[in-house]
């Protein structure tokens, strides 16, 4: 009798065992993640442009807000779960408090807003300026699941494009038009070499579904879309060999669709073209 008693009484009263253990749990949880960002065990490889610098800079200062908002947030969650546990007390209803909505509601506003502020001129830069005169033109052509990379002659000039010319087997993977003259030095090649420190362009097409062009390293990443030519543009300033990746579910070979970016001095980037070129 007094047992049954006893346990009806800390069951009205509620337990704290539940609440402090998922208070703990979510604590762990929150020095767990700064851990793992404060160690910087998963390191992003270097940016290799002046904008994938700038890129990063506002990657850190998002973080960072971010970070404390989670932070803040999750212990406060925490604190919460353990101080306004059940203690058998009655339960009380409220219709909120609109003041701290419009002050969080404000301050998110405020802090998204700005951070797009700030980051608009590494985005600018790459979407809405464009290309130097002088830079490099590359045509940047994909299919199911290649890449394929296509540069100007000694004319200067691309050639005429044929889709019904289009024959990977017979090398002709563009569909470069035979009765064009311009067309008959350029170079199609399945990888991308540039020269440091020069400016080039890229214009993205895809020959069927949608697909993106990738590198780490130069913080870029465009999709190729049928039926439009989509430029981009970026300066490498080191040099090395990069990955290039789509990062499209583009069918059922997607995961081998790569190729690389050599990024080579002015010397390897003319004897490159020149040995294409033969």
């Amino acid at each position: 009798m007094h047992r049954d008693l006893r346990i009806r009484d800390l069951r009205s009263k509620g337990s704290a065992a539940t609440p402090a253990l998922l208070a703990l749990l979510i604590t762990i949880m929150v020095v767990a993640t700064v851990y793992v960002f404060a160690a910087n065990l998963y390191p992003a490889p270097t940016a290799i442009t002046a904008i994938g610098e700038m890129i990063d800079r506002q990657y850190d200062m998002t973080l960072w807000v971010t970070g404390i908002v989670f932070i803040l947030s999750q212990l406060g969650l925490a604190y919460a779960i353990f101080r306004f546990r059940d203690r058998g007390q009655k339960a009380a209803f409220t219709r909120g408090n609109n003041t701290l909505e419009v002050i969080w509601t404000s301050a998110t506003i405020i802090l998204f807003v700005g951070l797009g502020l700030l980051g608009r001129k590494a985005w600018g830069e790459t979407r809405f300026t464009p290309a130097e005169p002088n830079a490099i033109q590359v045509e940047v052509t994909t299919n199911q699941f290649a890449f394929n990379f296509r540069y100007a002659g000694p004319d200067g000039k691309f050639g005429r494009i044929d889709t019904k010319q289009i024959s990977a087997s017979s090398g002709n993977p563009l569909g470069l038009d035979s009765n064009d003259p311009a067309g008959k030095d350029d170079i199609v090649v399945p990888t991308l070499t540039v020269p440091v420190n020069r400016q080039v362009e890229l214009v993205l097409h895809s020959q069927d579904v949608i697909h993106n062009f990738y590198v780490r390293e130069l913080r870029l990443q465009q999709d190729a879309v049928p039926g439009l030519a989509i430029p981009i543009h970026f300066t490498a300033t080191k040099i090395g060999q990069y990955e290039v990746v789509c990062t499209q579910l583009c069918g059922l070979g997607h995961y081998h669709m790569r190729s690389l970016l050599n990024v080579v001095s002015d010397e390897d980037y003319a004897a490159f073209l020149k040995a294409s070129a033969q």
